[in-house]
């Protein structure tokens, strides 16, 4: 696997940790877009996309945040769920949706996508900079797949 390319979108504010949105392309085909770079004391972080978890209403299956204290769909009031817990004692109220299974690759991920903001970041300091699209259109994809 060959990332061929990463896109940059800055992000506005830079006292915030969260620096930039970015996409990744893989082998010219495939693309991961709402890869976060975080600023953080050791330096960047590359965060993966992620989902919030959620559970089920027991009154009406309705869909909600963990944390949620009342249903978003009939109000009811939610019991107290135990939020499972990281390695680190840390509540887990996120899942990753892609990601890296081992170590070398995302060091790899890390280095490319790191390398790409601060390339983004010294572009956006030139006269007439226009920060680049991230969500283009994908291609056009056939109506049936057999």
């Amino acid at each position: 696997m060959q990332i061929t390319e990463v896109r940059v979108r800055l992000v506005a504010g830079s006292e915030d940790r969260l620096k930039a949105f970015c996409s990744m392309t893989l082998d010219n085909e495939f693309v991961i877009r709402d890869i976060k770079v975080i600023r953080r004391a050791g330096g960047y972080f590359v965060a993966m996309p992620s989902r919030k978890m959620s559970d089920h209403c027991e009154a009406c299956g309705g869909k909600n945040h963990l944390r949620a204290k009342y249903c978003n769909g009939c109000g009811k009031r939610l019991p107290v769920k135990h939020v499972q817990k990281d390695s680190k004692g840390k509540a887990k109220l996120h899942a990753d949706i892609a990601h890296p299974i081992n170590l070398a690759c995302r060091q790899r991920i890390q280095r490319q996508v790191v390398r790409a903001y601060e390339q983004e970041l010294e572009r956006s300091r030139q006269p007439g900079y226009r920060p680049p699209e991230l969500d283009e259109p994908d291609d056009e994809v056939p109506e049936v797949i057999r």
